[in-house]
Order: structure tokens, then C-alpha cells, then sequence
């Protein structure tokens, strides 16, 4: 008997003993690897492979999780599972409920042609010394060039019959420069590797044409240009938010905002909760009508589609905010369901697909997908440029301040460009920018057309206790907003 017939003869006797319903996700293989260079030196050279399982269990309307790198012992494992969840139960706030789904059968794949870890760590050196001696120069103090991967192999069983097996790869690269002003103060300019949607995300998405080390001769000169520069003005004005800002202002008060756990009043004790209240779904203006949102688990590449959730769910493309109307969140089979029962209707009509685990050892969370904003019909960067009176062009994410329950928001940035009577001026360095999060995304005024779109990776999203860190992504176009406090 292999061990996945071994797994559904473990989920039967659960049922047999009471158990509502059962999953176990079961990672045959994970492999990471990890090369960071530092000053022209090898910093890090870090590998790992992992195996393990973790296992669900839905007992009275109460979860029990165990976990294991072993599996020798699955009665062992599925029976503590099993015991954690009977305790629980004793000690409900809320019954959990599970919305219905159909089982299903399935394998997914992510794009890729050529495997990281079928190349050489001698090669992967040779790409980032190059890299590094791009980085090279006299006004450079510091300089970091990283390449990670990560591939992992899942298996996911349930009570209900459903069988899903995922391969996924991911490759993430990032570059930074550090530079000294003369008053001792430090600036940086970084680049982060990133995509269209639409390609593939093994190592040629590292290697292919000359994107990313044509990056590396760009921060280099953008930093020069920031050490010489004056200061950003405190002023009230327009501010266009290049994709390598935008990513973020869209992560922090929309992705994280529109978390229904968040809204639900969980995960408070960790980075906050939400003002999103359940009866503002399909009637709070959340931004301009130019501002379409959605959450897109099937963009064919990106680190935010993985073909089905840890509840055995499919992933989605789920409009969020449709023309500045709350329309959805990010949701799972179970918070769908207590977000209907407390809200006493039905705002809610499926799982969004949207439970995600970091790893064997952790329990599934509403995690971010792809969450993308529609591209709009205002042209070009240089379009949007011509038609300000008065802003500044935004790039690169220094440090950032968000609400407790995201009403409100403070972001610094690497660069910025002043904008006067439609055209791109000088550089200016500490520019920052700052807003309510409504009357923010309400001025939108300006969206740019898919020239304009990037999709960034994000390979750090941090959520839950014991921590998670998340892979996701955002395809973003540039954006533009009016009367926008910035320089404080």
C-alpha cells in the first residue's frame, strides 16, 4: 500500500470516529535554494529539501491541525489531529461550517521550461558576479544581488473524495544599490524580478534577453541622480505611481483590506484587522470609477496561481471592486459561510479559492491570489505625464505605514520625479506620500492602458500566527491620484 492509499484509509476512520470532514496535504518533496552576493562576495549559498504532512480535522464545528516531517505513523498523526480538534470544540466562539463544494480530481503545473535546480550553483555564481560588477561603481557603498528558488510537490486528499496533485516552481531575484550623500544620510534604488503574467517561471524567466541585468545599469545611474538631488517639496498634488510602488499601495489597503478573516475580526492580533464591514459589500464606493480590482488565481504565471487552494477549491478570477463598488473579498469555504450566517443574507456565493498554507506544517489562511488591477484607457506613462498640471512620478518602496485596520496609510519611496505643467522634470530624493484610504482611492483619475502593466512578484506577504510567508503576485498599470498629501 502507497502512501496515499495509506491517507485515504486514515481520512475513512476519522470519519468513522465523528469527524465531520478531513484533509491532509501531504509534500512528498520541497526544495528551496538560496544565493545571495554581498560586496562582490558570496554572502549565502543555502539549500534544503523537506518532506512532510499536515492533516485537518473538522470535529462539532471545530478545527484540529497536526503536523509531521515523519510518516511512519499516520494512525498517530490523524488520531492527534483528531484529539486537538475534540478539544477545541469545547471551547467554540464560532461553529465552523463548510461551504459545499464538488471533490475533485486534478493535476497543476506551473509554467516552466527549464528547472533551477537542474542548473549548477557554479552557474548560478557566474549569473550574479555579472550581475554584481554591473552593480560596480564609485558612487555604489553597498550593493546585494540575490537569486531564490523553490519547488514544491503537493498532494491533497479529503473526506469528500477529492485528489489533487501540484507541482509549482518559483524563481525570485532582486537586486540593491546603496549609496552616501555627502551629510552622511544613505538612498538606494532595487529591482525586483518580475513578469507579464503570461510567460513561465522556471530559470529562463531569469535568464532570457537582458531584462534583468539592463536593471542593474538603470539603478546604478537612477541613484547617482538621487545622491545630487533635493529633497522632494512638501506640497499637496498629483502622484502617478509606477507598477514598482503601485504593487504595494494595491497590496497593503486593498489585498490585506479585503481579507474576509480580517473582516471578520480575526488576525487582529497580528498586523490588524479591517475597516470593511459586511454590509458594505455591493454599496461602499471603495474608489473611482476607473478602479476595477480582482482577485486572479488563473493568471497562466505568476506566483499567486497554483490551480487549486488548500480546501480542494478551484482557483478564480473574483472582481473585487467593480468601477469603484465593493463587489467581493478574498474568501475560503469557511469564512463564506459565517460571513453569510452573520450577516443574516447572503453576500457571498462561493469559495474564492483562496485558502493557503505556507507549508505541511501550517493550517490554511485567506492568502491573496494574483490581485491585479484592470488596465484602463488613459494611455501611456507619457499620456498621463501630459496631462498633470502638477505631480510627481513615484517609484520603489523605501518603508510604509498602514493603519491598524487600513484606514489610513504612509509610504516613502527610493524616486521621484516632479511633474509641471505636463512635463517630467528633475529627480527629487524622500519622496513620500500619505492619505485616508477611501478618499485616496476615490481620486483616482488617471489609469494607464497594458503598456503600462507590470506584474510584480511578491515573495514575502507575512499573515498569521505562527507566522506564513506567502508567494502572490500584482499585475499593476500605472495610476494616478489628485490631491495627494505628499513630502510629509
Amino acid at each position: 500500500m502507497n502512501i496515499t492509499q495509506k491517507i485515504k484509509v486514515e481520512l475513512a476512520n476519522l470519519k468513522k470516529k465523528g469527524a465531520e470532514y478531513a484533509d491532509a496535504r501531504f509534500y512528498p518533496s520541497r526544495e528551496t535554494e538560496s544565493i545571495t552576493f554581498l560586496q562582490g562576495n558570496l554572502k549565502e549559498c543555502r539549500s534544503s529539501a523537506t518532506t512532510g504532512i499536515g492533516v485537518r480535522v473538522l470535529y462539532n464545528g471545530a478545527w484540529g491541525f497536526a503536523s509531521s516531517s515523519l510518516t511512519e505513523n499516520l494512525p498517530a498523526l490523524f488520531g492527534s489531529a483528531f484529539e486537538n480538534a475534540v478539544a477545541a470544540s469545547n471551547r467554540l466562539s464560532f461553529p465552523v461550517k463548510l461551504a459545499n463544494r464538488k471533490p475533485i480530481t486534478a493535476e497543476y503545473s506551473s509554467p516552466r521550461r527549464i528547472d533551477p535546480f537542474d542548473i549548477s550553483v557554479s552557474e548560478k555564481l557566474d549569473f550574479l558576479r555579472k550581475i554584481d560588477k554591473k552593480l560596480e561603481h564609485n558612487i555604489v557603498a553597498q550593493r546585494i544581488s540575490y537569486v531564490t528558488s523553490d519547488k514544491q510537490k503537493i498532494i491533497f486528499i479529503d473526506t469528500d473524495g477529492s485528489h489533487i496533485e501540484k507541482n509549482i516552481c518559483d524563481t525570485f531575484a532582486g537586486m540593491k544599490v546603496i549609496g552616501v550623500e555627502k551629510n552622511g544620510n544613505s538612498q538606494e534604488r532595487s529591482y525586483e524580478l518580475g513578469g507579464d503574467g503570461f510567460g513561465t517561471r522556471g530559470w529562463e524567466a531569469l535568464v532570457s534577453g537582458d531584462k534583468f541585468p539592463e536593471n542593474a545599469d538603470r539603478i546604478v545611474d537612477e541613484l547617482s541622480q538621487i545622491l545630487v538631488a533635493e529633497s522632494a517639496p512638501k506640497d499637496t498634488r498629483s502622484v502617478i505611481l509606477l507598477p514598482g510602488i503601485m504593487f504595494l499601495q494595491t497590496h497593503e489597503v486593498i489585498g490585506h483590506a479585503l481579507e474576509l478573516d480580517r473582516i471578520l475580526g480575526y488576525e487582529l492580533s497580528y498586523a490588524g484587522g479591517s475597516f470593511v464591514r459586511l454590509e458594505d459589500f455591493g454599496k461602499l464606493r471603495y474608489g473611482s470609477d476607473k478602479l476595477t480590482v480582482r482577485a486572479d488565481g488563473t493568471l497562466p504565471n505568476s506566483p499567486g496561481s497554483y490551480g487549486y487552494d488548500d480546501d480542494g477549491v478551484e482557483c478564480q478570477d473574483t472582481v473585487l471592486i467593480d468601477k469603484g463598488i465593493l463587489k467581493n473579498a478574498i474568501t475560503s469555504r469557511q469564512t463564506i459561510v459565517e460571513a453569510n450566517e452573520k450577516a443574516g443574507e447572503k453576500i457571498f456565493e462561493k469559495a474564492g479559492g483562496c485558502a493557503r498554507a505556507s507549508n505541511f506544517n501550517r493550517i490554511p489562511l485567506e492568502r491573496m491570489t494574483n490581485i491585479n488591477i484592470d488596465p484602463g484607457n488613459d494611455g501611456s506613462l507619457n499620456d498621463i505625464i501630459t496631462s498633470t498640471e502638477s505631480g510627481i512620478v513615484l517609484d520603489g518602496a523605501r518603508s510604509w505605514s498602514i493603519g491598524s485596520n487600513r484606514e489610513q496609510f504612509h509610504f516613502a519611496n527610493e524616486i521621484g520625479w516632479l511633474v509641471k505643467d505636463g512635463e517630467k522634470g528633475e529627480v527629487v530624493k524622500n519622496p513620500t506620500y500619505s492619505s485616508d484610504t477611501l478618499p485616496f482611492w476615490r481620486s483616482l483619475s488617471a489609469v494607464g492602458d497594458k503598456s503600462t502593466a507590470e506584474l510584480v512578484y511578491v515573495p514575502n506577504c507575512g499573515k498569521g500566527l505562527p507566522s506564513q510567508q506567502m508567494y502572490l503576485g500584482h499585475l499593476i498599470p500605472v495610476c494616478k491620484f489628485d490631491n495627494v498629501k505628499t513630502g510629509e
